[in-house]
């Protein structure tokens, strides 16, 4: 089996198709069912955010998986498969890892650094936990990716080098509203984003804020932090009228504020609307009214905000954050590699041990006088001798598994051996961390 990432992203896609292919909801899930359901695919986890699809599953083949995962994003999104196709991108087996990882820690981010992926990617491997799509090896790998993450935001400058969006989002609106202290905001959701979004307004000194949300009881919740004022999502459109600044990000699937309802709050200052939902929440019409600014996803992909040439404070956490990201990807890759070779250095032991066993049966059966003391030594004596002479290949072997197409040691190890390739899936982990054991304190014993 092998990892394979297959995804689109706003470097690959114009946002118009990542709005299309966005999964959320129930169609995330049945998305993630049909793609374990397929002959070639045994895990999958989907990492969908507002400028990223990526499928990342464990797969028998290639070619196999490629064509399952492009063919589910197709169908499940209505994009043609072949407009689809000329913005997918694909990576397999290590470039997987390295992906991930970089993801993570917000290198491939539409804002570079920006921290809202860890959380983004901690909610996907906990969906695919929940929906079982996850086995071992996507758990692994989704783990270290958020420890690796994390690691670079607390190491590094990457968080103060690249903004969040709503920071980039902010900084546009006072290029057209002037200083947005003192300014009223309408804030129209009340999930993740927006809650970053509200309390990003309130540190930047905006007091009045409104959050507007299907569910009251939430946007009570959201607005009570920062001493606001919650509305259902039906005011929204009476609020616009009051309104300076607009941030809106429902996951509502469709428009939410349309050119007619911004026509009708009738206002003589300038509006400025921020649109972070995937799809659009703001109709893109409302830009052909006058003093209505509208600032979305597609714009700021256009503009490349928050890109990595955005200065020099950006290129230095960019560079600290790629270093640390290799020396992770170089350690996963070993520590994996060499965790391959263990079941067959324990179907190695394990065969030595039936030989010793039989052997030492047969010795009983031909010296039958041998007393227990004399029995036990001998019997002492053969193990050690074997354990022996099996601790510096299999010592040898887990370390030579470590670099790069280690796994051919192993098959040379069963090839020279007779071992059965199906036995090392049989360990159990008991045994492994026997051997593992033993294997350390063989090599103590040496160097004493």
């Amino acid at each position: 089996m092998s990892l394979l990432a297959v995804g689109l992203s706003h470097r690959t896609a114009p946002v118009a198709l990542l709005e299309r292919v966005s999964a959320t909801g129930e169609t995330l899930v049945k998305l993630l069912h049909d793609i374990v359901r397929d002959e070639h695919v045994s895990e999958a986890m989907i990492v969908s955010t507002c400028n990223r699809v990526e499928v990342y599953a464990e797969v028998d083949r290639f070619h196999g998986g490629v064509s399952a995962v492009a063919g589910l994003l197709g169908a499940h999104s209505g994009v043609p498969q072949e407009q689809l196709t000329r913005h997918l991108y694909v990576h397999y087996e290590d470039r997987v890892v390295e992906h991930l990882f970089a993801v993570a820690c917000g290198l491939d981010s539409m804002v570079v650094g920006e921290g809202q992926i860890l959380g983004q990617v901690r909610r996907s491997l906990r969906l695919a936990q929940d929906e079982g799509t996850a086995g071992s090896i996507l758990n692994e790998l989704a783990q270290q990716a958020l420890r690796v993450g994390k690691r670079a935001h607390t190491e590094t400058g990457i968080d103060r080098a690249g903004a969040s969006l709503v920071g980039v989002g902010l900084t546009l609106a006072e290029r057209v509203l002037g200083p947005i202290q003192g300014r009223r905001a309408l804030v129209v959701g009340a999930g993740s984003m927006s809650a970053l979004s509200t309390a990003t307004l309130a540190r930047a000194g905006v007091t009045d804020i409104v959050v507007a949300n299907r569910t009251l009881e939430r946007a009570e919740r959201l607005a009570q932090s920062v001493g606001g004022r919650a509305v259902e999502l039906a005011e929204v459109g009476r609020e616009l009228a009051a309104a300076d600044l607009v941030i809106s990000c429902t996951g509502a699937g469709s428009v939410v504020i349309d050119t007619e309802m911004v026509a009708r709050a009738a206002r003589s200052e300038p509006l400025f609307l921020l649109d972070l939902a995937l799809p659009h929440d703001v109709d893109p019409g409302v830009r052909t009214l006058p003093g209505v600014t509208l600032v979305d996803l597609e714009s700021m992909q256009q503009s490349g905000l928050g890109g990595e040439g955005a200065g020099g404070e950006v290129s230095e956490g960019v560079a600290a954050v790629r270093s640390i990201v290799a020396a992770e990807v170089c350690e996963y890759l070993r520590a994996e590699r060499a965790a391959k070779v263990t079941p067959t250095v324990v179907a190695l032991r394990a065969k030595a041990a039936d030989v010793v066993e039989a052997e030492l049966g047969r010795l009983v059966t031909r010296v039958p006088e041998i007393d227990e003391r004399v029995r036990g030594e001998i019997t002492q004596t053969v193990r050690r001798v074997v354990d022996k002479l099996l601790h510096e290949p299999t010592v040898r072997v887990k370390r030579l598994a470590a670099s790069p197409a280690g796994d051919h040691y192993a098959e040379a190890l069963r090839e020279l051996f007779d071992l059965n390739p199906k036995v090392p899936e049989a360990v159990t982990r008991a045994d492994v961390a026997e051997v593992e054991t033993d294997l350390t304190g063989l090599a103590g014993e040496e160097d004493a």
